[in-house]
């Protein structure tokens, strides 16, 4: 699996499976991206508010990797919602990484995390903050771009002033947590759905059914949750620092039969995320 990639619509290719970095500190971040890329991984996913950019750099640069074999996305925060902020961050992030280019940058989120539930749209804002990413893609600095957290409307949003359509659009998608037609709308615009928070923040660990169901296929549940992903044709975003957890999430190499699909997609929603959920985002958080 870590050797297989989809195409984005602008024909770069991309790995079917990253590794997440939320929560992994930036003393701690180039160790982990290090330990990933001998595992094998090539796809490693950051972000301007996981405040670990600096690590992620250190690891790609020092893995012993060239470059090129190596996808690095990162996320211009949330809360940059105008061109000339725009601009800034994606330099700022450019020299915090110590990359001279990014592989796939998108806005995190369509609304600041302390404002997601308010009315405000931040169309305009983020028809800004795409502008920037625009320019930063046709000179080079970026070799894709998309969104993150982005409903319908919100897409609808850039596609009517876009010179460039998004190419990504990262979301929470798990077991039980699976926005069908969000997904449908954007295989229909030729957009990638990548799937963070596979495992559902581990909570799916505690669900009997998902519990049986991996024992039925001889996996872990960490593992079943990312095929399930795959199954589904989204790029699944496992986070961890811990390398035993690293292989394990990377041994997919399995099938889900259409039957049992079905059942897990219909899988009773996961309410409670524990005491982690500090932003409701998605019925999750910050990411």
């Amino acid at each position: 699996m870590l050797k297989e990639n989809y195409t984005l619509s602008n024909g770069v290719e991309i790995p079917k499976l990253g590794l997440g970095t939320w929560f992994i500190s930036d003393e701690n971040a180039a160790q982990a991206v290090k330990e990933a890329v001998k595992i094998g991984y090539r796809h490693i996913d950051t972000a301007q508010a996981y405040m670990n950019e600096r690590g992620v750099g250190e690891g790609i640069r020092t893995c012993g990797v060239k470059r090129e074999e190596l996808f690095v996305t990162t996320k211009l925060a949330a809360e940059v919602k105008s061109y000339s902020e725009a601009v800034a961050s994606i330099d700022n992030s450019l020299k915090t990484l110590g990359l001279d280019y990014i592989d796939l940058m998108i806005i995190h989120s369509p609304k600041p995390w302390m404002e997601f539930h308010e009315k405000e749209s931040y169309f305009e804002g983020n028809q800004q903050a795409w502008k920037a990413l625009e320019e930063a893609y046709k000179v080079g600095k970026i070799r894709a771009i998309g969104v993150s957290n982005f409903q319908t409307a919100d897409i609808e949003n850039i596609l009517k002033s876009c010179t460039i359509k998004p190419m990504v659009n990262q979301i929470l998608t798990h077991i039980s947590n699976t926005p069908k037609e969000l997904i449908q709308y954007c295989k229909e615009k030729d957009i990638l759905v990548e799937a963070y928070s596979p495992v559902a923040h581990g909570e799916l660990m505690k669900n009997k059914e998902v519990l049986n169901m991996a024992e039925k296929y001889g996996v872990t549940v960490p593992q079943l949750s990312i095929r399930y992903c795959l199954e589904l044709g989204l790029l699944p975003l496992p986070k961890t620092a811990n390398v035993a957890h690293m292989k394990n999430n990377s041994d997919v190499d399995f099938v889900i039969s259409t039957e049992d699909m079905e059942i897990l997609k219909n899988i009773k929603k996961i309410d409670n995320y524990g005491a982690a959920s500090m932003f409701p985002v998605y019925g999750g958080r910050l990411k």
